[in-house]
């Protein structure tokens, strides 16, 4: 496996591979990597080894300074490049890609960026004001930089998901971009990175997401009541079962437009994000 820093170090190496005739599967991350990267890496490295000339697995490793907005977490996000490397060899992946934010930022100031609307409006998008096109800007330097035929994304993050296909489709990138089931901890949670600033009380109290989910799932299936409904009896479970967390909002919205819904006898999407002091969680599943 190879460590990779600059663009023209990966762009070369990716070259040879391209007139090999193989292909290049990509897989975005910041970092701290978890069983959650892992399920992405390995779809990617399965889907690879089923080609007749296989091809080339990516992982970037990139905390992007620019989709953190003020007092959020960018000096504390957890950095463990070492260990990062060590679990990407594990499985199967060919090449690590760490740039630094000079590398890809090297103007002191960016003048362009990548703006998805409608869908990066709500939801995590009014308490991040900005966060979906400093996202959407960085995946786009990565796809244009890495030009893979596929690129790995996790469920979990149901909207950033949504708006970087869009933004693929839009900019008529050439690549298939994939989207991985949540993988969870035994009691439900959903694994993220920032698991990992929650107190022992707090991480006793964040199951209580998963169970609000599955509570909707259910009622849902049980009867089809009003969105409202749903959102009363999920916010009711959560001041029950996490008292020290702060829902900053549960909404059930269209999968396709992410837009709010009021009935729920078609096919929607749970969200939800609730804040554990320092620790902003976020949650999703099919209704």
């Amino acid at each position: 496996m190879k460590l990779l820093r600059t663009i023209d170090e990966l762009r070369d190496a990716l070259s040879q591979v391209r007139l090999a005739g193989r292909r290049v599967a990509l897989v975005p991350t910041m970092g701290a990597l978890h069983e959650g990267h892992l399920s992405l890496v390995d779809a990617a490295r399965a889907s690879l080894d089923a080609k007749p000339a296989g091809g080339v697995l990516v992982v970037s490793v990139f905390v992007n300074p620019a989709q953190f907005g003020p007092g959020e977490d960018l000096a504390n996000y957890p950095r463990q490049l070492q260990a990062d490397c060590d679990l990407c060899e594990t499985r199967g992946v060919d090449i690590v890609w760490a740039p630094s934010a000079q590398e890809m930022y090297p103007a002191e100031e960016s003048l362009t960026s990548v703006s998805v609307a409608q869908l990066g409006e709500g939801l995590c998008g009014l308490a991040r004001p900005g966060h979906f096109d400093a996202v959407c800007t960085v995946v786009a330097k990565l796809l244009n930089i890495a030009q893979p035929d596929e690129a790995y994304f996790g469920e979990k993050d149901y909207q950033q998901a949504a708006v970087l296909r869009q933004m693929a489709a839009d900019l008529n990138f050439p690549v298939e971009m994939r989207t991985c089931p949540t993988v969870r901890e035994r009691d439900g949670l959903a694994m993220s990175s920032r698991n990992a600033y929650l107190s022992a009380e707090h991480r006793s109290q964040a199951p209580a997401l998963g169970e609000s989910l599955q509570l909707a799932r259910e009622l849902i299936a049980k009867s089809h009541p009003p969105a409202e409904d749903i959102v009363r009896a999920m916010s009711k479970h959560l001041a029950a079962r996490a008292p020290a967390g702060q829902v900053e909002y549960i909404q059930i919205v269209d999968p396709q437009t992410l837009k709010a819904v009021q009935q729920t006898d078609k096919p929607v999407r749970i969200l939800l994000a609730v804040r554990f002091d320092g620790a902003r969680l976020i949650d999703n599943a099919a209704g």
